[in-house]
């Protein structure tokens, strides 16, 4: 099977996410879409899946020119994908969520689950996988979720699998486990798309590599290339990959967490009974997959949760009870995970935005009205300090990219006196560039004296920011331990076992 990409171009009013793209795709090999996040990779695979139809282009399978109206005119040729966020109904079993828009029926015209489990059954079995065709997928971890996502392609006899930032969600064994899935898939025959951004995994699994910047192919790349050749190709200029840092000067004090729960809303138990530290001068990573309690110790942290018992001290100050506000005047820094939801006004200037947690600062305020002269004076300041890519201080939030966006973030929040830096998810959906200068001001706010937390789902972020790192696993902490841990001892406790075990 060869499946052509030809002058697809995609636009969302004035924004082309995709412009006049080539890509050919093999039987038997595994093909990388390379790209920041942005890039257009996920919309072109769209694209192809039949979600999105192309403003120009055409696709052409086997020579002969494709129409898709939707997925299932897609599935229908043999193209399967599966997508970042699963599509899954968890409330259903394994074979129910197979029959989803192919509810065929037995003889008495009732839906044929028993069909539905042969299919799960044959395909776990010719991959090795344990899977409950009666499982409740709501109960299933995400990497065998991720795997009923794979059964339900291949049962539809997908000849070309689009795996749509597959591992975002995996631990370590697990990534390492999916791989051998892909190439398993490759060795039968099948055309694979994988779409990452995560270097290390494109050369280790990759047969070939087509970089996207900007909405445009950028070039073909070989596996053997290093990463900083990659990432050079994404960005478009030579990137730093590496966290250069001294070893911490730890000094007294800092943020003291003891005993701390979280309950939510329905009496289900987010965060249970976690106590650590974090001294002047280092920093803290809190890793595991994401869903494990990271998101609600930041809210606790923060002020943000609201059924919280236990305490949170920093310094003298008890911070459990204060609202977001006291915890920020006390001189906490929040990096949020989600810039948009939580971080930004989009409508709002960039000026506006870099004072958002200041605004009633008498420094940029007189008699309940905004300085514009002073707050313009800041924002140049901090936008040639922080790099910001922008039209200027009265340019709207929106009109930045994600990375200069998490900039404006990060320069806000560093631009005040601070006890403490929490910084949730501080790269995600940021550019490499944009990495590299996000992780320099946090090296450089620890090596001030500044105790610092960074909660992140990326294994490679946590290994090289970390003095300390806290893993966290359905709500506890399984384990604190040195920067140095081996990956797999640290994917290990991400699964839940403790350190001990994890590296016996």
């Amino acid at each position: 099977m060869k499946l052509e990409l030809r002058g697809v171009t995609k636009r969302f009013g004035t924004l082309v996410a995709n412009d006049h793209i080539d890509l050919e795709l093999r039987s038997g090999e595994i093909h990388a879409l390379l790209g920041e996040n942005g890039a257009g990779k996920s919309t072109l695979m769209n694209v192809l899946y039949g979600m999105y139809q192309a403003d120009e282009g055409e696709i052409v399978l086997d020579g002969v020119p494709q129409h898709f109206r939707g997925p299932g005119d897609a599935i229908a040729a043999g193209i399967g994908m599966v997508h970042q966020h699963f599509m899954l109904i968890p409330v259903f079993t394994v074979a129910e969520n197979l029959m989803l828009g192919h509810e065929d029926t037995n003889a008495v015209g009732a839906l044929d689950v028993a069909a539905a489990r042969r299919r799960v059954r044959e395909v776990a079995e010719r991959f090795g996988f344990h899977i409950d065709p009666d499982a409740r997928v709501g109960d299933l971890p995400v990497g065998v979720q991720q795997r009923v996502e794979i059964i339900k392609a291949l049962t539809h006899d997908a000849k070309i699998l689009i795996f749509d930032e597959p591992t975002a969600v995996l631990t370590p064994q697990e990534t390492d486990e999916f791989m051998a899935i892909m190439r398993q898939l490759r060795d039968e025959g099948t055309a694979i798309v994988f779409i990452t951004h995560k270097l290390r995994e494109v050369r280790e699994v990759a047969d070939r590599i087509t970089v996207v910047r900007l909405g445009k192919v950028v070039g073909e790349a070989s596996p053997t290339a290093t990463n900083a050749e990659l990432a050079s190709m994404m960005v478009g200029r030579a990137v730093e990959l590496t966290v250069h840092k001294d070893p911490p000067r730890i000094g007294t004090g800092g943020l003291q967490v003891r005993d701390l729960r979280v309950v939510g809303t329905d009496g289900s138990v987010l965060v249970d009974d976690i106590s650590f530290d974090v001294r002047p001068g280092e920093v803290v990573a809190i890793a595991g997959v994401q869903g494990n309690g990271q998101t609600e110790l930041s809210e606790a942290i923060i002020g943000l949760a609201e059924r919280v018992t236990g305490s949170i001290r920093l310094g003298e100050v008890e911070l459990v009870g204060k609202s977001v506000r006291g915890v920020l005047d006390e001189g906490v820094g929040f990096v949020p995970e989600d810039r948009q939801e939580d971080g930004l006004v989009g409508s709002f200037t960039v000026a506006e935005n870099l004072i958002l947690d200041r605004s009633s600062d008498p420094a940029f305020r007189t008699a309940g009205t905004i300085r514009r002269a002073t707050l313009e004076q800041f924002a140049r300041a901090k936008i040639d300090e922080f790099d910001i890519r922008t039209q200027g201080p009265a340019a709207p939030a929106t009109s930045l990219s994600g990375g200069n966006q998490q900039k404006v973030v990060i320069a806000r929040e560093l631009s005040r006196e601070l006890k403490l830096l929490l910084a949730s998810q501080p790269t995600r959906g940021v550019d490499v560039g944009s990495i590299e200068f996000i992780h320099k001001r946090i090296v450089a706010t620890r090596d001030a004296g500044i105790p610092v937390i960074v909660v992140s789902s990326e294994l490679d972020e946590v290994v090289a920011l970390a003095d300390r790192i806290a893993v966290m696993y359905r709500g506890g902490i399984v384990g604190i331990v040195p920067a140095d841990t081996p990956r797999d001892v640290l994917g290990l406790m991400m699964a839940g076992e403790n350190p001990t075990e994890a590296a016996a």
